[in-house]
């Protein structure tokens, strides 16, 4: 039998498969020797998510990474950015997450990091692991029959005082808060953190981790997931509810009426906040920006595009010393938290803003909402080339007088509304947004290009 010539597990930016036929723990234990082989790393720090299988995973890549002399350490359940933030203060040379995030409860993978938290590389240091890990299983390489756990490492309370060195915690005003932890990773932490926050009264749902997700995929991208905390901020008075994805390296508001907020414009907040303090350059993804870039040179900021995805957004805020970058599916990254992405800062920073401006989050919302009517991410699966979709747009659009942009996908922009559509890194999909002038033109745009896109064969996703 043929060794393959790709191993799917591996994506654009991870490491993401399902469980045993995509990823297996002798899969994990030889990537777990590659990246000791390829970095050249002497220690590294791992952590896990709630999945029932991260633990199992996390030992096999340990006892890889300790069969080629680097000291692996174990932060055990906790989330992607304090891997992230033990990479980047810590001096360990490499940080590995176990998570699949937001993907269903038979995936896993890893989520990776060089020492300091410089990225790591989606056109070098992945294709060498593949072709290392695919090697070493085409030749039959041996795995142990067991796999010990790590020895463990505790940095929580330096990520904590990270954090608060970051955000103005003494700004944030007594509130009545919602908080959806999903049964991922996020409980244990948010609990920490809200030890240092008394001021703050927290409606607490699912904090306890379970990889069964008994309660649906931690994926508040999902519409069917929203509905149980927009109904506890209704029922509990909240002023604001925040949810997390499995790994919790994105969060999603609501505001005090319940209403998701599109991440479109926590992107533009974030920036307005973060350049109050310091004038600085912001990275900010294509899929939506007529706001974000409105947002940015009205407050002194630079905006740079960026292609979607951490491997394009960090190197690039490095080289701009970028203080934030911003993408619309929750991905917030920060100079000050070694250019790496985290769901704790945003919630942070939001209620920072609103203590400081003394306004909800509605309110902070209204402005770039009226200005910038956008759409939700709208997806799409097809079996029809996604070249060929882009092109028929671009055909249909072309005589109208659009003007166009291949940089990240396609981009067809007119005066009065624009529409970003790509295709997925991670997932089979074709992804579509759309911002307007107004109200009715967007509806009337999202309509008609969804209904060119479906006639092409694609038909709705969920997610």
């Amino acid at each position: 039998m043929a060794a393959p010539t790709k191993l799917p597990a591996f994506k654009a930016y991870d490491i993401r498969g399902k469980m045993p036929h995509e990823l297996n723990p002798a899969m994990a234990y030889h990537i777990g020797r590659g990246l000791a082989r390829i970095t050249g790393a002497k220690t590294a720090v791992l952590g896990m998510d709630s999945r029932l299988t991260s633990p199992e995973l996390l030992a096999a890549a340990a006892a890889g990474l300790a069969a080629e002399g680097a000291k692996p350490s174990s932060l055990g359940l906790c989330g992607t950015e304090e891997v992230y933030h033990a990479a980047g203060s810590q001096g360990y040379g490499l940080g590995i997450m176990v998570t699949a995030s937001h993907n269903p409860a038979e995936y896993n993978g890893f989520k990776l990091i060089r020492a300091g938290g410089q990225p790591f590389s989606h056109d070098a240091d992945l294709p060498a692991l593949e072709a290392f890990t695919r090697s070493a299983l085409a030749a039959g390489e041996p795995t142990p029959a067991t796999f010990p756990q790590p020895a463990t490492a505790n940095h929580r309370q330096a990520y904590l005082s990270t954090l608060s060195s970051i955000a103005d915690t003494t700004s944030i005003q007594p509130l009545n808060i919602v908080l959806n932890a999903g049964n991922g990773a996020a409980g244990p932490t948010v609990e920490a953190l809200l030890a240092h926050l008394p001021q703050l009264t927290a409606t607490k749902l699912h904090f306890m981790p379970d990889g069964t997700f008994p309660n649906g995929l931690p994926n508040p991208l999902l519409p069917t997931n929203r509905e149980e905390t927009a109904r506890a901020v209704k029922q509990s008075g909240a002023a604001l509810g925040i949810a997390w994805d499995g790994d919790f390296d994105r969060c999603f508001f609501y505001d005090e009426s319940g209403e998701f907020i599109n991440n479109y414009y926590i992107c533009a907040l974030l920036a307005e906040a973060l350049l109050a303090k310091e004038k600085s350059t912001v990275v900010h993804d294509p899929r939506l920006y007529r706001d974000t870039v409105q947002t940015i040179t009205e407050n002194g900021g630079t905006p740079i595009i960026s292609k979607v995805g951490h491997g394009y957004i960090k190197p690039l805020m490095r080289q701009h010393h970028a203080i934030f970058g911003g993408e619309i599916s929750g991905h917030f990254y920060f100079r000050d938290f070694f250019y790496c992405d985290t769901g704790m800062l945003p919630a942070l920073l939001m209620l920072e803003l609103m203590g400081r401006t003394n306004k909800t989050l509605s309110q902070l919302v209204a402005e770039h909402a009226s200005r910038a009517p956008a759409s939700d991410e709208i997806n799409f699966r097809t079996t029809t080339p996604a070249s060929q979709i882009l092109t028929t747009l671009q055909s249909h659009y072309q005589p109208l007088g659009a003007t166009f942009s291949r940089f990240d996908g396609l981009e067809v922009s007119f005066p009065t509304w624009r529409a970003n559509i790509r295709t997925s890194s991670n997932e089979p999909l074709l992804r579509l947004n759309v911002e307007a002038a107004s109200p009715t033109i967007l509806t009337e745009k999202l309509n008609e290009i969804s209904s060119l896109i479906t006639s092409q064969g694609a038909t709705p996703a969920n997610h």
